[in-house]
């Protein structure tokens, strides 16, 4: 037990130095950087690496008589798709994993802006989606790009693997198509807002909070004041304004939705959703683009943004915090 203790207060005191050096050399190197730079578009030939992985694990299954007649049929293929690679249409795949406030949305506009610059009739945009919603204005703004792609006649299919719930829901519903896995999670078309009070608490202590406005409703709901019943009656009809919107976003891009029964808030699996309307297939996106692959170019895009040197540093302590208390852990008897 004193072992443990001990190494506990060594450990803390290394990453607390750890942290001071680091937090010096950030304040140094961060006086002398440069501005920073664009964001780059990265574009991935996805139907060269399915080919490749079908290919190489053909020749490890294969004998080598076998095997040489699979490397000249698969030279004879090559040929012929490099002939015909202006012909076919093509599939851009875009991922969106979204957070609380949609910050992502920012790349989605690059992707978009991106695919609309070079699309031809017949490409298609596969989204593979990944959200359990966030901010209203956020995703509203990540709906509005995707609903770029729709006013130019592009197709636009959205496969939800994991969770499409809230806005993650208000963008897949943009799409001529929603695929979904079947346990992932879909719908909670509804609108919440919390906060705590801490009035109670500052009078408890003789604190006094002021709060200054123009105008009735400049402030409904406040996080230290005192709040009062008209306030919050204000407060509930702004969110039920907000869900009116919302239904009638819905009810816009998926016309044959009672609307009324999948607005409640609730979610469901992928397997509910469909017989809901919700969902137009139960498929993975995985099974997606191996069925298409045949069709079309697979192509992904992605905008990445360079790391600044903070997010870097940042990263590296947290992994090496993890690493330390992953250790600390293995090592405890309690364990």
């Amino acid at each position: 037990m004193a072992f443990l203790t001990e190494y506990g207060l060594f450990l803390a005191k290394t990453l607390t130095l750890l942290l001071a050096i680091g937090a010096v050399v950030l304040m140094v190197v961060s006086s002398r950087q440069p501005r920073a730079r664009k964001g780059e578009l990265v574009v991935t030939d996805l139907s060269r690496e399915l080919e490749q992985g079908r290919h190489q694990l053909q020749s490890a299954l294969a004998g080598k008589a076998e095997r040489k007649q699979m490397d000249k049929a698969r030279k004879a293929e090559e040929k012929a798709r490099a002939k015909s690679e202006d012909e076919r249409s093509r599939l851009f795949v875009l991922d969106f994993h979204g957070s609380m406030d949609a910050r992502e949305v920012a790349s989605l506009r690059e992707e978009v802006s991106a695919v609309i610059g070079v699309a031809r009739p017949g490409d298609e945009v596969l989204l593979r989606l990944e959200s359990g919603g966030g901010v209203v204005h956020g995703y509203g703004l990540a709906a509005s790009q995707l609903q770029r792609l729709r006013d130019k006649d592009i197709t636009l299919t959205v496969a939800i693997d994991k969770v499409a719930a809230s806005g993650g829901y208000m963008m897949a519903c943009v799409a001529d198509k929603i695929l979904a896995a079947p346990f992932a999670i879909v719908g909670s078309i509804g609108v919440i807002a919390q906060l705590p009070n801490f009035n109670k608490l500052l009078k408890k202590h003789d604190i006094e909070f002021e709060m200054h406005t123009a105008g009735q409703y400049k402030r409904t709901i406040t996080m230290f004041g005192e709040n009062d019943d008209l306030g919050r009656e204000k407060f509930r009809e702004e969110l039920g304004a907000i869900h009116e919107r919302f239904k009638g976003f819905v009810a816009e891009h998926r016309p044959g939705l009672d609307i009324d029964q999948v607005t409640t808030g609730e979610h469901w699996l992928a397997s509910q959703a469909k017989q809901l309307g919700l969902v137009d297939a139960l498929c993975t996106s995985d099974d997606y683009l191996l069925a298409q692959a045949s069709q079309h170019k697979v192509v992904g895009i992605s905008y990445r943004k360079p790391k600044s040197l903070t997010q870097r540093l940042g990263q590296q302590g947290a992994q090496a915090l993890e690493g330390a208390l992953g250790r600390l852990w293995q090592q405890s008897p309690w364990r």
